[in-house]
């Protein structure tokens, strides 16, 4: 049986769902058939599952002072 290909914008879009458990049987085994073939793809998903587990795990980390002006100044000057 062919897996129908799926393209990387959909994959961004599912990428959560799919972390957590939460795609159809058939779109799993279209994102793992992608996965096996997109280096970029898979950069995405390991990233999503490290975010994940960097906030599940409750541990706060103290930001350099000035952090939160310097990251909104760069986000509105984009």
């Amino acid at each position: 049986m062919s897996v129908i290909e799926i393209s990387c914008q959909e994959v961004w879009r599912e990428i959560s769902n799919y972390v957590d458990d939460e795609v159809s049987p058939e779109l799993r085994a279209r994102m793992e058939a992608h996965f096996k073939s997109c280096a970029h793809c898979t950069a995405v998903l390991d990233g999503t599952r490290n975010v994940v587990k960097l906030v599940a795990d409750g541990v706060e980390y103290e930001l350099p002072e000035g952090f939160s002006r310097r990251l909104y100044t760069r986000i509105k000057n984009k």
